[in-house]
C-alpha cells in the first residue's frame, strides 16, 4: 500500500540522502509514494517509488544541487518524465484544472453545452474515485451531423487536461487484416516485431484522450477489442504485453443515424428517447451499447454559435498574421455574412475555414507580399452588396 511504501521510503531516506548529498522533505517522501502509485503502471510498489526517489536524487546531483532539499515539485517532474504525463496534471494543479474544465471547453466549443457538461461530469466522477475501478475514465459515443464539434471536443478536452490526444480514423480498419495493426500481427506474419499501433500508443501515454473517428466504419473485430477495453481496461498485444486503459478517456464518433438522433435530447443511455435508441440499435450491438458511459448527441449549430466559430477562426488567422506585424478586425456585417455563407447543414462549419481563406486570406496574401501590408499594418474587413471590403491603415 501507499502507507507501507511511505514507511519503507522513510527507512531508506538517510541512505539515499548520504548517497546523493541532499535532503528529502517529508512532503516529498509522501508525494513519491502517492504519485508513483498513481502514475507509474508498469511496475509495483515499493520498487517504483524507490526508483523515483533514486531518480530525483540523481537529477539533483547531475544539476549540481548537492546539499539542497527535494520538494514535491521536484518529485512531480521526475514522475512526469517516467510516466510520460505532463507536469501540470499532478494532484494540486489537476484539481484547479477540473474546476475550470467546463468553462474552458465552452470557450472554444460553441453550441454544444449539454454535450460538454456530460463529458465533464464523467471525468470529474472518475477523478473523485467514484467511477468503476476497472473501467476507463469514460467511454462515450458522440453522435450527430458532421462539422458540429465532435472531434474538436475530444481534442480540446485533451488540451484542457494537459494529457495526450490520440486519433484513429476507423475507415482505415474496415478490413479484417487491417485490425491486426491495432494490437500487432500474430507470430509468423509480417510486422510481428513492430507491436500494435493502439497498444503502443497507450503504453507510451497512459493518460490519453483516445478518439476513434467514424466508428461505424470499423470491422466487427474492432468492436470485440473495444469490449475488452471497456470491460477490463486492458489490451494485450501480439507479444503478450498489456496496455492499461484505466486512465484513458475513450471517445467514438459516428455520423450514421444523425438525422434521427439530432432531434433528440442529450443524455445517458437510460434517458435516451425511442428514436435515438432505435437508430443506435441498428448500428451497434447491445453488448457494445451497454458498456458505454454515455451516448451524446451533438445538435446542428445555431447561427449565434456559427458566428462564434467565425470569431474563433479569425483569431487563429490573427495569430498567423502577428508574425507579419498585421492586425485584422471584422465588422459585425462581415461576421454575419461569413457565418451564413460558411455554414451548411450537411457539412456543419467545415466549409468555414475554406471560405475565410478564399474571401480574406487570399486578398491579404497579395497585400502582405506586394502591397499595403508589406511592412505591416491594420486591416478592417467589412461587407457590402458588392462583396468583402478592406480598409487599411498603418
Amino acid at each position: 500500500s501507499v502507507a507501507d511504501t511511505c514507511a519503507i521510503l522513510k527507512g531508506l531516506q538517510s541512505r539515499y540522502e548520504e548517497h546523493h548529498s541532499l535532503k528529502y522533505s517529508k512532503s516529498a517522501i509522501e508525494a513519491t509514494a502517492e504519485l508513483a502509485n498513481r502514475y507509474i503502471n508498469d511496475r509495483f510498489l515499493p520498487d517504483k517509488a524507490i526508483d523515483v526517489m533514486d531518480e530525483v536524487g540523481a537529477s539533483f546531483r547531475l544539476a549540481g544541487k548537492t546539499g539542497k532539499t527535494v520538494g514535491v515539485r521536484d518529485v512531480e517532474q521526475i514522475v512526469s518524465k517516467m510516466a510520460r504525463v505532463p507536469v501540470n496534471s499532478k494532484t494540486s494543479n489537476e484539481t484547479k484544472g477540473l474546476q475550470k474544465l467546463d468553462k474552458q471547453l465552452k470557450k472554444v466549443i460553441f453550441g454544444q453545452d449539454e454535450a460538454i457538461g456530460a463529458v465533464v461530469k464523467a471525468v470529474k466522477r472518475s477523478r473523485a474515485g467514484l467511477g468503476h475501478p476497472l473501467s476507463p475514465t469514460g467511454s462515450f459515443l458522440f453522435a450527430g451531423p458532421t462539422g458540429v464539434g465532435k472531434t474538436e471536443v475530444a481534442r480540446q478536452l485533451a488540451d484542457a487536461l494537459s494529457i495526450n490526444f490520440e486519433r484513429f480514423d476507423m475507415s482505415e480498419y474496415m478490413e479484417k487484416h487491417a485490425v491486426a495493426r491495432l494490437i500487432g500481427a500474430p507470430p509468423g506474419y509480417i510486422g510481428f516485431d513492430q507491436g500494435g499501433l493502439l497498444t503502443d500508443a497507450i503504453r507510451r501515454h497512459p493518460y490519453t484522450v483516445l478518439l476513434l473517428d467514424e466508428i461505424e466504419k470499423a470491422h466487427p473485430d474492432v468492436f470485440s477489442i473495444l469490449l475488452q477495453v471497456m470491460d477490463h481496461s486492458t489490451l494485450t498485444d501480439n507479444a503478450g504485453r498489456r496496455a492499461d486503459f484505466r486512465h484513458v478517456i475513450l471517445i467514438m464518433t459516428t455520423n450514421a443515424g444523425a438525422r434521427e438522433m439530432s432531434e433528440q435530447s442529450i443524455g445517458f443511455l437510460g434517458d435516451s428517447s425511442g428514436k435515438e435508441q432505435k437508430a443506435l440499435k441498428k448500428l451497434f450491438a447491445p453488448e457494445f451499447r451497454n458498456r458505454l458511459d454515455g451516448v451524446i448527441t451533438f445538435q446542428p449549430l445555431q447561427m449565434d454559435a456559427v458566428e462564434k466559430v467565425v470569431t474563433k477562426m479569425i483569431k487563429e488567422l490573427q495569430t498567423q498574421l502577428a508574425d507579419k506585424n498585421v492586425k485584422i478586425s471584422l465588422t459585425p456585417g462581415a461576421r454575419k455574412w461569413l457565418a451564413v455563407k460558411g455554414y451548411e447543414p450537411a457539412y456543419g462549419a467545415r466549409p468555414m475555414r475554406r471560405l475565410i481563406m478564399k474571401e480574406i486570406g487570399d486578398v491579404l496574401t497579395d497585400e502582405i507580399l506586394f502591397g499595403k501590408l508589406n511592412k505591416g499594418g491594420t486591416v478592417r474587413v467589412g461587407h457590402n452588396k458588392k462583396g468583402m471590403t478592406f480598409t487599411y491603415s498603418n
